[in-house]
């Protein structure tokens, strides 16, 4: 060291932590800074949609419904809620009858959604749904929760996945709703059957929705604040769109007659 002069030492030192420095902020924030901008109420709220919902589990707790049903959404009345009801055969969220039960006497439009395993069987998990859940005239078709495919590969996941599908519809004579990704849907789920299916597609933190293909709800950020879930900066919440007007959704929603053809 003692060769080179104590300004080259110190330069070269400050290069390192320049250096150092950047990588910490390629590498670990840059990645993930939209989260901080929505901690912070900088988050992208697409404009152009009228109609809007939030989805909750148990992670949403102590929700104040008084205060949830009279809450907005970048100024549109909160619509619907997605709640999560069971995972895998063996699962029930704990805050689901609860959750369910406030948001009809709410008012709020309610859909129910399973999280699918790909390490127990499809049909297993979607009997135990059904057993679970029960839907009525005016709710949301019931979704399926797809982000992960295990072990399996792309064709046992696709199989399974539809082999759920199927049990569903043929139980409550309409097509489930798919909930899943943008890339993993391009990734795992990009196959002709399922192009019947209404899709919900989660990408956050986009002005515009990249999916090219139809889809019926938009999950754009994991980390809205709404009136009525939580008190904190901290408590966050998954902020929807629905591709469509009221009345549209209302169409989507259970009829009478498709309750009493399963005799519930």
């Amino acid at each position: 060291m003692r060769r080179y002069p104590l300004w080259i030492i110190a330069a070269g030192i400050v290069l390192a932590v320049v250096a150092y420095i950047f990588f910490l902020k390629t590498t670990f924030v840059d990645p993930f800074s939209f989260r901080w901008n929505a901690i912070y109420g900088e988050g992208i709220n697409p404009d152009g949609f009228e109609v809007r919902g939030i989805d909750i589990s148990r992670y949403q707790d102590n929700i104040r419904w008084d205060l949830l049903r009279n809450s907005d959404i970048n100024g549109q009345p909160i619509r619907f809620v997605f709640i999560k009801a069971t995972e895998g055969t063996d699962l029930i969220d704990p805050n689901f009858n609860e959750n369910f039960y406030q948001a009809r006497q709410n008012d709020i439009l309610r859909g129910a959604y399973h999280f699918f395993s790909p390490r127990t069987d499809a049909r297993q998990q979607a009997r135990f749904f059904l057993r679970q859940v029960h839907l009525e005239p005016g709710d949301l078709p019931p979704v399926l929760d797809v982000e992960t495919r295990g072990s399996l590969s792309k064709k046992k996941l696709q199989r399974a996945v539809k082999q759920w599908l199927d049990v569903v519809e043929q139980h409550y004579g309409v097509k489930p709703i798919i909930y899943t990704g943008y890339r993993f849907k391009m990734e795992n789920l990009n196959d002709t059957i399922f192009d019947d299916y209404p899709y919900w597609i989660a990408h956050y933190y986009v002005n515009e929705l990249e999916y090219k293909g139809k889809w019926t709800f938009w999950q754009y950020t994991d980390a809205g604040h709404v009136d009525g879930v939580g008190q904190q900066v901290q408590d966050v919440v998954d902020c929807n769109i629905f591709n469509g007007t009221r009345q549209q959704l209302l169409d989507l929603t259970i009829r009478k007659e498709q309750i009493e053809n399963i005799g519930l």
